[in-house]
């Protein structure tokens, strides 16, 4: 993300296991939803606690004739349980966001720099995998379908209105492209466009590495940023391999050895950011740069996009395999992380354009840790119950009078 600019057929239907690798659908479903909010997730099934209604049917005497078998009211279904595990990785992921955002004006500082650079190379990608496992399913549903309007073309075109007012009011001169984009909102557009091209991977044998070939001969061309085109190609892998990913991929991952080969994984990727910090240029951790943008020769540009996928999927695995599985004090919060990712950018824009980050003690390691831990205490607030209750009507309408009803023939 770069600072710069979620009719009955007759024939039998066959259980998941049966219908072929075309089918990514989980055998225990986790939360599917349209962004990563409370009202659009459908909570998930537990291990376990996955039960079908079923119809009783009350037997009738051993002897006699005449009695009818009398069906019983079906058996209410289990309640669904929200996995807590996608909660808190959503939250984690959600605070890195404005902490990164806020970094920018201090990029000048080592410290600085080397911490956006650890959080920028697998902050957004892990963003992306989770959403592209939590749209496995997107299709199943009318629901489903129509937030596409409702969670992302009208909060992408509120968003962008309100940023513009928001920079003009600051000083900046009017604009506003609707088309291109501006700063944080290019990942609704983005997800979009993942989403609507589900279908066609969810029907291909090898996914995966169609993705990331499509994602290493990008680099060849100049995408322009219209409709966050360069971003859907430079993390299209990250989608395509959260579509694939089923549940017992992550308990793979909850393993001690896995935990502990994570933390030195994590802290080596940190010491790589703090040894480049100094020299690194930037562009390549933001997905989207062509190999002339970043003034690389072809086998320079695909040997550093395949060394970026390889280390952003390394981190990705060992945040995941870090981030705990039950219910944590921050768990609730991860349910919420739409308002977080759309709304910090007011707050951060404001500080910034008023020279609060710009502080000359903010440049150093203190710095780091000040703008840190203001931004975490920032993304607990925008993920409050209250917060949502402000901005539910803006950034979560409800649309039905926009959609026919289903046909119940």
């Amino acid at each position: 993300m770069s600072d710069t600019r979620f009719s009955p057929s007759a024939t039998p239907q066959r259980s998941p296991e049966e219908q072929g690798p075309a089918n990514t659908g989980a055998r225990w479903p986790l939360p599917e939803e349209a962004f990563w909010s409370e009202s659009t997730d459908p909570h998930g099934v537990a291990p376990g606690e996955r039960a079908a209604p079923q119809t009783a049917i009350a037997e009738g005497p051993a002897s006699g004739e005449g009695r009818e078998e009398q069906p019983q009211p079906a058996a209410e279904p289990a309640k669904r349980r929200r996995d807590p595990f996608l909660d808190n990785v959503k939250f984690i992921l959600i605070a890195l966001v404005p902490i990164g955002h806020s970094l920018v004006p201090t990029l000048a500082a080592d410290s600085a720099r080397a911490a956006y650079i650890f959080i920028y190379v697998f902050h957004m990608p892990l963003f992306v995998v989770i959403s592209g496992y939590l749209s496995r399913n997107f299709w199943n549903s009318n629901a489903k379908t129509n937030k596409l309007v409702d969670t992302f073309l009208v909060p992408y075109v509120i968003v962008e209105v309100g940023y513009a007012a928001l920079r003009t009011a600051l000083g900046s001169k009017w604009s506003l492209t609707i088309i291109d984009p501006a700063w944080l909102n290019w990942y609704l557009l983005a997800l979009l466009f993942w989403r609507l091209s589900t279908p066609v991977w969810k029907r291909m044998k090898y996914p995966v590495p169609v993705a990331i070939a499509i994602y290493l001969f990008a680099g060849f061309s100049q995408i322009s940023g219209d409709f966050s085109m360069d971003r859907f190609f430079g993390l299209l892998p990250f989608f395509v391999i959260g579509l694939v990913l089923q549940p017992e991929h992550f308990e793979l991952l909850n393993r001690r050895w896995i935990k502990a080969v994570s933390g030195f994984i994590l802290l080596g990727a940190a010491a790589v950011a703090i040894f480049i910090a100094p020299m690194a240029k930037l562009g390549p951790f933001y997905y989207k740069n062509s190999f002339q943008d970043l003034n690389l020769s072809w086998y320079m540009g695909l040997g550093l996009r395949i060394g970026l996928l390889v280390c952003a999927l390394a981190m990705c695995l060992a945040v995941l395999a870090l981030v705990p599985r039950k219910e944590t004090w921050y768990t609730d919060l991860g349910t919420r992380t739409l308002y977080c990712y759309l709304l910090h950018g007011i707050p951060v824009l404001i500080a910034k354009e008023m020279g609060w980050l710009s502080m000359p003690w903010l440049y150093g390691p203190l710095g780091v840790l000040a703008i840190s831990a203001s931004c975490f205490a920032l993304a607990i607030i925008l993920c409050l119950p209250e917060t949502r209750t402000v901005f539910k009507w803006v950034l979560e309408p409800r649309l039905t009078w926009l959609y026919r009803r289903p046909s119940r023939s």
